[in-house]
């Protein structure tokens, strides 16, 4: 069971949110069939997606993370709703690329930085809104850091890790952000400066055991701290054949019948779940019939 925890120092100048999510990662990891290195840049991104998905206030609203890099793993998207759950997607799954420098999985070479990080927000307002800034290492949590200083003006702390086990499955993974308010004080950021200096990754938090409220005490050590909200998350996605039967229908009349000349059937296979909905030629006359009916 993964866990969202949101906090809040008591003086209203910070905002904390951690997250455990292995299970979330483990989740997408056996769906797109990963190899470890984009295991972890996927993950990062979901976990970010959590993150950045339980700031928005209004109901039914969503966060669309999408990092393109130039890297082998190609587009890399992360759709996360307002209720803590997300879904991913991968160009790539099968990317590979050998340990970087100091032995880890190289998730900046496989993502690149030929690129850039885009955030759209859909509050199902008219237009929604869209931050776009480019990649700076490609290690997603310093990306992320950035889009919130040049697109939000919002200084934060992010950090995020995935720690693959030997059979490939998902041992841990998790993150948090801290958000700095444009009251804060001098002192307090200072504060908050010395206490994440020397801070432990993410991935040995978990390996020690934290969920996520004791990771927001542990880095905010020396800071006197409001818990607001613990839930539970996890990747979940919301296709559906009634959702893909309204996509195919908005094609129009045209396009269905050469569906219909063509093939004879429609078969639609979702990017975030891999779940196949097979619409046969009834169905797409039906559809035809629907949208002449609406005249």
């Amino acid at each position: 069971m993964d866990i969202l925890t949101k906090a809040v120092t008591k003086d209203g100048y910070m905002r904390i949110y951690a997250v455990t999510s292995k299970d979330t990662v483990e989740t997408a990891r056996k769906i797109h069939n990963t190899t470890p290195v984009v295991t972890a840049a996927l993950g990062r991104t979901l976990t970010a997606g959590i993150l950045m998905g339980s700031m928005i206030k209004e109901e039914n609203a969503d966060i669309t993370l999408q990092l393109k890099g130039g890297g082998p793993a190609g587009l890399i998207i992360a759709v996360a709703k307002h209720d803590g759950f997300v879904k991913g997607y991968v160009e790539n799954p099968d990317a590979d690329l050998p340990l970087n420098s100091i032995g880890k999985l190289d998730v900046g070479g496989v993502v690149g930085t030929a690129g850039y990080l885009s955030v759209v927000k859909d509050l199902k307002m008219k237009e929604p809104y869209i931050g776009k800034v480019p990649l700076q290492t490609g290690e997603v949590g310093d990306d992320i850091a950035f889009y919130y200083a040049q697109s939000e003006q919002v200084p934060s702390v992010v950090a995020l890790g995935v720690l693959v086990d030997k059979d490939l499955s998902v041992k841990a993974a998790g993150g948090f952000i801290i958000q700095v308010m444009p009251d804060c004080d001098e002192l307090s950021l200072a504060r908050l400066e010395k206490s994440i200096q020397g801070l432990k990754s993410v991935t040995a938090l978990l390996e020690d055991g934290m969920g996520s409220e004791d990771i927001i005490k542990y880095i905010m050590e020396g800071f006197e701290v409001d818990i607001l909200e613990s839930k539970e998350v996890g990747y979940k996605c919301d296709c559906s054949r009634d959702r893909t039967y309204r996509a195919i229908k908005s094609l129009g009349k045209d396009e269905i019948n050469a569906i219909i000349e063509e093939d004879g059937r429609a078969e639609v296979n979702c990017h975030f779940c891999s779940k196949s909905y097979l619409f046969g030629e009834e169905d797409l006359k039906n559809m035809i019939e629907e949208i002449e009916n609406k005249r």
